[in-house]
């Protein structure tokens, strides 16, 4: 992609902390956990694949120059490799639970960096929803916001909008309840964060559920 191996640890080419809490996380809701192995330069999976940023020219101020230079072919290239196999592992497993009478709710897991451009991000998790059944994400937001020692975001760093795609893509069209979780990534920068993290989603989640 043209970038160093410190770019590439950054917040630009992955969610940090996310792979790890979010496999915590599974295990203790004794869930499925479906997660995109490429980087987000290479092609942004919560991204509609048509649109510039899904393989983006710049992010936070980075040149992108693996991008630079795509063709059409090359782009198509990456989203019948990477971004429509992700998004059929998912639309199958969401599909077989509704064959096999499973009640389901998608958790969308991201994280986000503490500073976007100068910016100081005083949240420690963010909630996200925007159509369909907001019902489960309002609940998980009420619990959340129910510890006091937490500064919650209701659509917060980030709201969800038509720039999202895998929550509008799934939930939206199924009818199932679901929440986009964003946590600030230096909070889950290391295992002992992930596991923290892991606990305190999963003891959200089931409580959001009463």
């Amino acid at each position: 992609m043209g970038l160093t191996a410190a770019d590439h640890a950054r917040h630009i080419a992955i969610d940090i902390g996310v792979f790890g809490m979010g496999q915590a996380l599974a295990r203790l809701l004794d869930a499925p956990f479906l997660c995109q192995t490429y980087s987000r330069l290479v092609i942004d999976c919560n991204r509609d694949p048509v649109t510039d940023d899904a393989m983006p020219l710049l992010s936070d101020g980075t040149a992108i120059a693996g991008n630079a230079t795509l063709d059409e072919a090359a782009k198509e290239a990456r989203i019948a490799a990477i971004h429509r196999p992700y998004h059929q592992a998912i639309a199958d497993l969401l599909d077989q639970r509704r064959a096999n009478e499973q009640d389901t709710i998608l958790l969308s897991l991201h994280s986000f960096t503490p500073v976007l451009a100068g910016v100081t991000r005083p949240w420690e998790v963010g909630i996200l929803h925007w159509r369909g059944r907001i019902d489960y994400a309002q609940a998980l937001l009420a619990v959340l916001h129910d510890e006091a020692t937490l500064t919650v975001g209701d659509n917060a760093p980030y709201a969800m909008d038509a720039t999202d795609f895998t929550v509008p893509f799934h939930a939206f069209p199924r009818s199932i309840p679901y929440a986009e979780i964003e946590v600030r990534q230096d909070l889950i920068g290391d295992t002992e964060g992930q596991m923290r993290w892991a606990d305190r989603l999963a003891s959200a989640a089931l409580r959001a559920l009463v």
